[in-house]
């Protein structure tokens, strides 16, 4: 469906331009995908002449919505000048762990009510200038200790703090009807005590498709971070990953992988009619997503 971009794939901003057109040209007129995490401060993939920003916290301490529009417009407008038409942004976790280095200054700040505001002002910022934001890493990843790259974080808060915090950026960015959201791969017992939340039917589809009433386009985080990668094979994410809600795995590294996930997903629609019409429905939110 796509593509994503990371710096071994960044030159200079020709290069970047030029491959992005080519991904365009050999979708043969389908509109792909064509994404970057772009959020500022060390994740910064395209860096000068492109805007150089600083982390969002530093964005978060001003308070002002107008100046996170703004920023959201600069952002989104050069990206759409090279290509790109989803940014991994705006990161709409809480950051309420000092000792979280995985999120801390990505996020806004620490107080709930703040990091919505300002990821939904970014978030329309990046709007306006015609490129989708995508919210991050659902249900929220700035209370872990642990990376989910190397290792399964875990989360062991109740269901009434994880409204009154974790969850509260993002209701106020789904009732402004954000696009996409993308899911940490956490472990949080009071929802699910065997599978991190991406590859969880009880998260997916039950906290955030029922009773946050989500219907955009779910992307999983990385499926090549240890923290799922270490605990299933491929072919076993795609069930989860299926039967979870999710509509989008990003698989980021390895050729083999994204060919077996492919593989696995073919075979279950070929003999799972309830799974075959769960990815009919993940294909029409896409469809509507790259309608616009």
């Amino acid at each position: 469906g796509g593509v994503i971009l990371f710096r071994r794939n960044v030159a200079d901003v020709a290069q970047v331009a030029a491959l992005n057109d080519a991904v365009r040209r050999a979708c043969d007129g389908w509109i792909p995908i064509v994404s970057v995490d772009q959020e500022g401060g060390r994740v910064q993939r395209i860096k000068s002449p492109a805007t150089v920003l600083p982390p969002m916290a530093a964005l978060g301490a001003t308070g002002d919505v107008e100046l996170a529009v703004a920023v959201g417009e600069l952002l989104g407008g050069e990206l759409e000048a090279l290509g790109f038409n989803v940014d991994f942004a705006p990161v709409a976790d809480v950051w309420t762990n000092p000792e979280n280095t995985v999120i801390g200054d990505r996020a806004f700040g620490t107080d709930p009510e703040l990091c919505g505001r300002m990821a939904g002002a970014l978030a329309l910022g990046l709007t306006m200038a015609g490129v989708v934001p995508c919210a991050k890493h659902f249900p929220g990843h700035g209370d872990t200790l642990l990376d989910s790259h190397f290792a399964l974080p875990r989360i062991d808060h109740g269901m009434d703090r994880l409204r009154a915090v974790e969850l509260r950026p993002f209701a106020r960015l789904f009732k402004a009807n954000m696009p996409m959201v993308m899911t940490a791969h956490i472990l949080i017992p009071a929802i699910d005590a065997e599978h991190p939340f991406t590859l969880s039917r009880a998260g997916v589809g039950g906290l955030l498709r029922v009773m946050m009433g989500y219907d955009g386009v779910v992307v999983s985080d990385d499926l090549e971070m240890q923290a799922v990668a270490d605990r299933y094979d491929v072919e076993t994410i795609m069930e989860l990953g299926v039967d979870a809600g999710v509509d989008v795995f990003l698989i980021c590294h390895t050729r083999d992988k994204w060919e077996r996930a492919f593989e696995a997903l073919v075979r279950r629609a070929e003999r799972d009619p309830v799974a075959r019409q769960r990815m009919e429905r993940s294909a029409a939110r896409i469809r509507r997503l790259e309608a616009g």
